[in-house]
């Protein structure tokens, strides 16, 4: 879509339960451009909008010698589709635009390109019969999505069927294509069906309404043979698309694992394959499994400063020791005693109100009731419980590990033993790994080739942050325990050096000297691998916290 013209009576809410997003005109420009290269070609535009599209893709035809080209369309919403028409009938073509639902066309004629914007509707807003025709046409390509996919995956499917063979598909993708877990089957079916992919990244967000970034996409050669690598170009903005910078070449293991290492360079990828064929590094699930946090129902009833505690004349067994709702307190290397103290008298809440069902005070049944008078036994998670006023627990794990992070993910020993809510996941060390993990895990996860897989194994989320769920935890990079036990006595003489650094906000300083006893004294990787690695941590940091500025 354009940003010529919009139905007066269409609204912002409107086009965003459709999926509409307005393309800008050197995107949709660059690539006609790209996918149409001969005058005969015929070209599609699933959900075309006002046409956009198909506009670049007339004139792309005028400069190849058609003086009145064809284009076919397919577009939800009749008056952008009647005003797309128009636009192609001014640029001088003709547009065929059927209005109706994508999902229900049946690939009849085939095209030598099909180009667009796929519409942007997340799995929460996409449900009903509308969902269930977009997993039953990716099914027809051989593709089973998952209940939690957005439309564009359904539909980047259903378009690459409408293809002829050795066709062409032109797409602006959300770059959860990159890194969600749901797009692993689209993955797997570019690379399977085409015989070239090219990516194109942006470092800057270039759809303003979007709450995603955008990625695009060009899948050239249909049915032609299948991909091994894909050819991947970053740009600033949509005006870096006027002059391209030299591709990178990326050839994942596995197409169907996220492809959130795309930009990084060869070498510091080899450095950290090399480190895990070693065995110097290996996934976190080799020290123990990891574990979402309580979820309480309300944390501002459950979760309270030990000072109200107090107020209330709760009895101390009837709170637990809590590590505070958020992660900012995490910072360092060990949540201490001593610590969740201080945090306490700062009024941070560090008790969880979890009485006994025997021997309650009357001070813990008025607090019950004052509960229930303010409604939050109604709450969903407190009203499928068996006890509402019973927040299921969990033991403390060894260590806790930060769930959203700006900068990058940290582990720390909870020698506070604290229980933990879903605002931080727990890890729980196998028990051969229990005393070297609590003692140096968290100090030896601050290097330069942890951190550069938590950007590739986690997601960036908008505002730039970076969120790790369980799941990916589990696949994340970490020294491994042949590697700690062999660096121990090296590692205990600068921990307190790196504390120190961490202490006073200065993590860089702090990574530095981790990698130079850990990865570069102890491991032997030379100091010019390591710096590879550092880089292209940083240019994946600086990628994320790019988009949220724009």
């Amino acid at each position: 879509m354009s940003y010529a013209a919009r139905d007066p009576l269409d609204t912002a809410e409107r086009r965003k339960a459709r999926g509409a997003f307005f393309t800008p005109a050197l995107i949709a420009s660059f690539i006609a451009q790209w996918a149409i290269r001969d005058a005969s070609d015929r070209v599609l535009e699933p959900s075309s909008g006002d046409a956009e599209f198909l506009v670049h893709a007339v004139r792309t035809l005028h400069g190849l010698g058609h003086e009145r080209p064809q284009v076919w369309g397919a577009e939800l919403h009749e008056w952008s589709a009647s005003y797309g028409a128009q636009r192609v009938d001014e640029a001088g073509g003709i547009a065929h635009v059927e209005v109706g639902d994508f999902f229900t066309q049946r690939p009849g004629e085939l095209f030598d390109v099909v180009i667009g914007n796929p519409p942007y509707i997340r799995f929460q807003d996409f449900a009903g019969e509308q969902r269930a025709r977009a997993r039953a046409a990716a099914l027809q390509g051989g593709v089973a999505l998952s209940g939690l996919a957005s439309a564009w995956a359904a539909f980047t499917i259903h378009s690459a069927m409408h293809l002829a063979q050795g066709g062409r598909l032109g797409f602006v993708l959300p770059a959860e294509l990159l890194s969600a877990n749901y797009a692993a089957p689209v993955r797997r079916f570019l690379f399977e069906r085409f015989a070239s992919v090219e990516l194109v990244l942006f470092e800057q967000r270039v759809f303003a309404e979007a709450e995603t970034e955008a990625v695009l996409l060009l899948a050239d050669g249909y049915q032609q043979g299948s991909s091994t690598s894909a050819s991947i170009r970053q740009v600033t903005n949509a005006d870096g698309l006027q002059q391209l910078p030299p591709a990178l070449v990326w050839s994942p293991a596995n197409p169907e694992h996220k492809w959130s290492g795309a930009t990084v360079t060869a070498e510091a990828t080899t450095t950290l394959l090399d480190a895990v064929s070693q065995g110097h590094f290996t996934p976190l699930t080799t020290w123990g499994h990891t574990r979402l946090g309580m979820v309480t129902g309300r944390n501002t009833y459950f979760a309270i400063p030990p000072a109200q505690a107090a107020d209330l004349g709760l009895a101390r067994r009837e709170t637990l020791p809590l590590s505070p709702p958020g992660s900012r307190h995490l910072r360092g290397l060990e949540l201490t005693p001593q610590a969740l103290t201080a945090l306490g008298r700062e009024g941070k809440r560090t008790r969880l109100f979890r009485p006994g069902e025997t021997g309650m005070s009357a001070q813990a049944q008025a607090y019950i009731e004052a509960g229930r008078t303010l409604g939050v036994h109604e709450a969903y998670k407190c009203r499928t419980r068996r006890t509402w006023w019973q927040v299921p627990l969990m033991p403390p794990a060894d260590l806790l590990l930060t769930y959203m992070n700006a900068d990058t993910v940290r582990m720390v020993t909870n020698t506070a033993g604290a229980h933990h809510l879903n605002s931080v996941h727990g890890i729980y060390l196998h028990d051969e790994h229990r005393a070297l993990g609590r003692e140096l895990l968290p100090l030896a996860a601050l290097n330069s080739l942890t951190m550069l897989s938590a950007e590739l194994t986690g997601r960036a989320y908008g505002g730039g942050i970076l969120k790790m769920e369980p799941g990916e935890a589990t696949r994340w990079l970490v020294p491994s325990p042949s590697s700690l036990t062999t660096a121990h006595e090296q590692l205990r003489l600068v921990r307190p050096a790196v504390a120190s650094h961490l202490k006073s906000g200065s993590l860089d300083q702090a990574v530095r000297l981790v990698d130079d006893t850990l990865l570069r004294d102890m491991l032997g990787v030379c100091g010019g691998a390591i710096a590879q690695a550092r880089d292209a941590r940083d240019s994946l940091l600086e990628r994320r916290t790019a988009r949220s500025r724009s």
